[in-house]
């Protein structure tokens, strides 16, 4: 009890003189708190990323792939099979018409707003009319749907922020194609939302594909039928080259690769810059310790404990990191979260729209990261304080 009232008493003296270091000390939090916002920044990609895909899928749907197939794009599965494939057990019904959709996947070059003259690989995906309420996040905020078999398309909100000529009223062309932009969606933040939606049949007949797809996706019974769907597929000896997946266990594999890669570059900028601003910390500590040598001797002379002393410089110290980090991750989160921008994703080769996210784990982290720079920052001028010759302190002016 007597080491921990010393310890109080010295860690306050320690604190309230903080203003008298103003200078100094605010170096420290400034550096922290840059290395709090670019370290929660760029995680911040990999979080909104990593929502867009896990929010793509649904664990009540399942998506059918040629066997082998890591994306849609690879992927090709011809109509006699989607016939069959609509027969199997464990599809939901719609009368007596099963609750799914073959799909095509292609990509088209649409300019970005921001770089007009870097065209970007936006993903196109044909529906058969019951594609929309199969997806029943699916909701229409602007225009009207798409009449099927014509060249008309719905594109989502994702795209329409992010490329060029995708407003209702608008034609996108492609090639020698023409398709006017007749409304446009929300998938509640998904990756539907970066997508242009048309008539299957009119896009077959486009590309030359005709009575081709790339995918099927339906709606289960129950989340519980998934595995008669999918014992039924693989015991079928019709249904042999295809595969079948959860929609939201594919999405969420979709968005590991991107997620990894940013996760790593963010640790890795942010421990470069986490070196400067640990010697930031030391020089503010080693500054408080000097200016301060003659009252820490004087306590120890008085008998304070020397670890009292040590443990209340390296509180001072991890007191200027976690103000630096609570200012970081604010500023971080005014900053960037909620912004839109998109990236490519490397498995499927096409545009992902996406939302900046500081998550409140993002949060935590960030602070954490801004206490672990404090402590290192304060250790060597704890020790040094701890060591400090109490007869040459008590001389120096």
């Amino acid at each position: 009890m007597n080491w921990l009232k010393q310890t109080i008493a010295v860690m306050s003296v320690n604190l309230r003189t903080i203003p008298s270091r103003l200078g100094s000390s605010a170096v420290a939090i400034i550096g922290i708190a840059g290395v709090v916002v670019v370290f929660v920044s760029v995680l911040s990609i990999a979080a909104g990323f990593a929502a867009a895909m896990t929010g793509s899928g649904s664990h009540d749907r399942a998506l059918m792939l040629r066997t082998g197939a890591d994306t849609e794009l690879t992927s090709a599965i011809e109509g006699p099979l989607v016939r069959i494939i609509k027969e199997a057990p464990g599809i939901r019904k719609e009368g007596d018409v099963a609750s799914a959709s073959a799909e095509l996947y292609v990509i088209v070059d649409l300019p970005k707003k921001a770089t007009p003259d870097s065209p970007a690989n936006v993903p196109m995906r044909g529906i058969e009319p019951l594609g929309l309420k199969v997806r029943d996040e699916i909701s229409l905020i602007e225009g009207r749907p798409l009449r099927f078999g014509t060249n008309e398309v719905i594109v989502g909100k994702g795209a329409q922020n992010q490329f060029a000529g995708l407003n209702v009223g608008d034609t996108v062309v492609s090639g020698q194609n023409r398709w006017v932009v007749v409304g446009v969606f929300a998938a509640n933040g998904g990756l539907a939302e970066t997508e242009i939606w048309c008539d299957v049949q009119t896009l077959q007949s486009v590309y030359r594909r005709v009575n081709s797809f790339n995918s099927v996706l339906m709606n289960l019974q129950t989340p519980d039928s998934f595995e008669q769907l999918r014992d039924w597929i693989e015991s079928n000896p019709q249904t042999k080259n295809v595969t079948v997946r959860r929609e939201s266990e594919y999405y969420a594999r979709q968005g590991e690769t991107m997620a990894r890669l940013i996760n790593t570059l963010g640790f890795g900028v942010a421990t470069l810059m986490a070196i400067g601003a640990v010697f930031g910390a030391i020089l503010t500590m080693y500054t408080a310790v000097a200016s301060r040598s003659r009252e820490i001797a004087t306590l120890r002379a008085l008998g304070f404990n020397t670890l009292s002393v040590v443990v209340s410089v390296l509180i001072e110290s991890l007191v200027l990191g976690a103000i630096g980090g609570t200012i970081g991750a604010i500023g971080a989160y005014l900053a960037f979260d909620g912004f839109q921008t998109s990236t490519m994703n490397f498995q499927s080769f096409s545009q992902v729209a996406f939302a900046f996210r500081v998550t409140p784990q993002l949060f935590a982290t960030g602070l954490a990261y801004a206490l672990a720079i404090g402590l290192l920052g304060g250790l060597l001028p704890a020790i040094r304080a701890a060591r400090l010759p109490i007869s040459r302190a008590l001389r120096e002016l």
